[in-house]
């Protein structure tokens, strides 16, 4: 299977992304705090692609842009904290480090 790609959509004040592959999309979502911050504030992951890795890809991809951006990100959604928690070359872009 080849490796799906996430997408990302973001307006002035909110935005995603999507990673869909077969059994269905996961999405990561967050609203903009200005230019300089991010707030994730939830993780959707199907059923069908629970245990594949989809949700820590997300998170991968939205710290990966974080950083390319100079942002900061405040993880609201659990899973997301968890992923940034337990992943330590993540937590430079977490807001107030």
């Amino acid at each position: 299977m080849s490796d799906p790609e996430i997408t990302r959509e973001e307006n002035d004040s909110k935005g995603r992304y999507m990673l869909r592959q077969e059994g269905g999309t996961a999405e990561l979502t967050y609203s903009r705090l200005g230019g300089a911050v991010i707030i994730i504030d939830h993780t959707a992951v199907p059923d069908a692609l629970r245990g594949t890795g989809a949700g820590r890809r997300l998170v991968e991809r939205a710290v990966a842009d974080a950083r390319a951006e100079g942002r900061k990100i405040v993880p609201l959604c659990p899973f997301t904290k968890a992923q940034i928690d337990r992943t330590p070359e993540w937590q430079d872009v977490l807001q107030g480090r």
